[in-house]
């Protein structure tokens, strides 16, 4: 099986300049807890990913004002990423190497295509396969 079968087609992004507040609502409108940050519209290469989690950890922790910051501020980079045509092992290999949930997948010109998050491994692999990247993500 390839990451293409399993990914969320076209994600929404954002850009290092877009307000934490307005990367706040791209989550909430389109139920997500990731957002791919990409370098512009026009090359759309990822260059991290801000998850609920960062803005968490990273702004109202740091008690610094959410209100002031941008996703460069909040993002985890650089962005781990993978292919369409990368095989769903390869992929969850990735993903327990670098102990994230979710990898961006990039097309031959670089550009964010899609997503694969943990729920998508959990829908789709094996359970034992599932389990091992569970296991694997969640250990620091």
């Amino acid at each position: 099986m390839q990451v293409q079968e399993i990914m969320t087609k076209k994600p929404f992004c954002c850009t290092p300049e877009t307000s934490l507040p307005q990367v706040a609502r791209m989550m909430l409108e389109h139920d997500c807890g990731a957002i791919p940050v990409i370098e512009t519209e026009q090359s759309a290469r990822p260059i991290g990913i801000i998850t609920d989690r960062d803005i968490t950890c990273r702004s109202v922790a740091e008690e610094a004002n959410p209100l002031d910051l941008t996703a460069a501020d909040c993002m985890s980079s650089p962005a781990i990423t993978v292919t369409p045509d990368t095989s769903v092992e390869d992929c969850c290999k990735a993903m327990e190497q670098n102990h994230v949930r979710r990898v961006p997948v990039v097309d031959s010109g670089g550009g964010c295509c899609g997503i694969v998050a943990q729920a998508d491994i959990a829908r789709h692999a094996p359970t034992k396969e599932t389990a091992e990247v569970v296991k694997e993500i969640s250990q620091a």
